[in-house]
């Protein structure tokens, strides 16, 4: 039954590459083609990132309605991007090298989570207080975020205002190799360990007893995390509700936690959601709307969902 969904997912994903690759097609085609290719390998990679990072979270967090944002990292984003423009200005962000940014973005997130988050475990603080801290320190930044926003000019404030909210539709060419070899690089360990995984859901003392190395297992999962939301987060914005609403289709889809299973499922339902989603609304609604906010919104409204059936247990 489970292989049989996933070879269902795997098909209606093929499905909406070659519906994303071929429909509309006019004019040069080699030059359409290489085009829509760059924006699909970025919807791939952004939406098999989202997805598995957000799996690892919530099984090193025990928690099935956290997503990796709540450590600050898409709050930290923003305020990078307000606070450059506010030192340096605004013509200085347009000019910028587009991959000079992206690797001191990817740098800059995964410093910070790393000097959050080793400490903490270091310390042997719980996964609570932890993922307190990162409340805290989202709140904290996106207060600094909003007194920046009141300082700077608003034609500048304009310039970086982009830069708040998830897109698709513009990433670059050149960011897609560097991408690219950091997600393969992190999804190649957690696709090797989904074994150990499975067993790390069974909670904290049942992994010891099982012979988990709980604090080497939990430092490998959030540094693997830090680095596939970077890695999204830095390509196409920040992230909030993608992954939990990737995760929750995938679960209901396949009705396992197993990560053998559940990895898979996940990133297949990222792409269909992202590369359907996309040519819908490309070629369907004339790009009326914006695919990242009205994923967000649903994605959110799955949160509630998630937390009120909680409750309700």
């Amino acid at each position: 039954m489970r292989n049989r969904s996933l070879l269902c997912l795997a098909l209606l994903a093929f499905v909406c590459i070659v519906c994303f690759m071929t429909i509309g097609l006019r004019g040069n085609l080699a030059f359409v083609l290489s085009l829509r290719a760059v924006k699909l390998v970025a919807l791939i990679e952004v939406g098999i990132a989202i997805a598995i990072s957000t799996v690892v979270f919530q099984t090193v967090t025990a928690n099935r309605i956290l997503t990796p944002s709540i450590m600050g990292i898409d709050a930290l984003y923003i305020f990078g991007q307000i606070l450059f423009v506010f030192l340096f200005g605004g013509l200085a962000y347009a000019t910028l090298d587009a991959r000079l940014k992206f690797l001191f973005e990817i740098i800059l997130l995964m410093a910070l989570t790393s000097g959050l988050v080793l400490p903490m475990l270091r310390a042997r603080w719980d996964m609570g207080l932890m993922l307190l801290s990162g409340v805290v320190v989202g709140v904290l930044f996106r207060s600094l975020h909003s007194l920046l926003a009141r300082l700077i000019d608003p034609n500048e404030f304009a310039v970086v205002q982009g830069g708040s909210f998830v897109n698709f539709n513009d990433v670059q060419a050149e960011l897609l190799t560097i991408a690219s070899l950091l997600t393969v690089g992190a999804l190649t360990y957690i696709w090797r360990a989904r074994h150990v995984f499975d067993i790390v859901a069974l909670g904290r003392d049942t992994a010891i007893g099982l012979g988990i190395e709980w604090p080497k297992i939990q430092i490998t999962c959030l540094l693997l995390v830090c680095v596939l939301v970077a890695v999204s987060t830095a390509l196409v914005g920040p992230v909030a509700f993608l992954g939990l609403l990737f995760v929750a289709l995938a679960e209901r889809i396949v009705q396992s936690r197993r990560h053998a299973v559940l990895i898979p499922a996940a990133a297949l339902v990222a792409i269909i959601v992202l590369v359907g989603g996309q040519t819908l609304f490309q070629h369907g609604l004339g790009n009326s709307s914006t695919l990242g906010v009205v994923i967000e919104f649903i994605g959110g409204i799955v949160f509630l969902i998630l937390l009120w059936r909680g409750s309700r247990r």
